[in-house]
């Protein structure tokens, strides 16, 4: 149903609604209805006719939207009273934004090169390859495990990442429906909080400043002297290791390296 009809029919369909929300989650399950998933592939940049060039959006039930924002608060209120969240991660978090991630960092970085241009600064932008895809399952749920989540929300949302199905929709055509293997749908409700849930002992052992915002992560620090430039590349093997034991990759064509100061002396990491 398009989601004015649904508008149109609050005071109709609410109850109903309720019924099914509070049944879902007490069954720890969600329909079967809910867990088919039409992608609609939106461009990015590039050949227009290269597929990795388009971003999978996934359009999902209205309904299940609603009760995605029904667990979303509890999963949130758990991660918030017990401070769960890396304060390194800005993205999709209450009271953070682009702002809070940029302004502090750089603020950082140039009170450094500023102050009489002698310390030589590094700042290494690193980028996921289609992270919210890559997510294994398996991983996922054994993190969520460890939270203090009641058991009830924590199978339910275990329920709610299994068994997708996909299919893709393109200019009114539509494909065959297959399983979906790993990842948290684009364009849901719950895929950014399970995502930063994922990705939240990224930053554990991390010496060098390091800031994220989702899967986009900046690390950095002064690079003066041979041990500063160690302790760096110390903490990008880290990260690698992170990525290689997660099943997840770096996009090495968005990882890149900016020297800042006068005796940056331009270090290969």
């Amino acid at each position: 149903m398009h989601p004015k009809i649904l508008k149109k029919l609050t005071e109709e369909i609410s109850e109903p609604l309720t019924i099914v929300f509070e049944k879902s989650w007490k069954m720890e399950e969600i329909p079967e209805d809910w867990k088919r998933v039409n992608i609609v592939p939106i461009y990015k940049k590039g050949n227009k006719n290269n597929p990795e060039n388009y971003r999978p959006v996934s359009l999902t039930s209205v309904p299940r939207k609603i009760m995605e924002q029904i667990i979303k608060q509890s999963v949130c209120k758990c991660l918030e009273d017990n401070n769960m969240i890396s304060n390194h991660q800005h993205g999709f978090v209450k009271n953070k934004s682009c702002q809070t991630n940029l302004i502090p960092f750089f603020d950082r970085v140039t009170s450094l090169v500023d102050g009489g241009g002698e310390e030589a600064i590094d700042v290494i932008y690193l980028d996921f390859s289609k992270a919210f895809d890559t997510v294994p399952h398996d991983f996922f749920i054994n993190k969520q495990g460890k939270l203090n989540l009641d058991g009830t929300t924590r199978r339910w949302v275990q329920n709610w990442l299994e068994n997708h199905s996909r299919s893709i929709v393109i200019s009114g055509s539509q494909s065959g429906w297959k399983a979906i293997m790993s990842g948290v749908p684009q364009g849901s409700v719950l895929g950014p909080v399970l995502f930063n849930i994922f990705i939240n002992d990224l930053d554990n052992g991390i010496q060098s400043t390091l800031i994220m915002f989702a899967d986009n992560i900046k690390l950095g620090g002064v690079a003066s002297a041979l041990e500063d430039r160690i302790k760096i590349q110390n903490d990008l093997d880290k990260l690698e290791k992170w990525s290689e034991v997660n099943r997840m990759k770096f996009n090495k064509d968005k990882c890149k390296v900016l020297h800042l100061g006068r005796n940056n002396q331009l270090h290969t990491y």
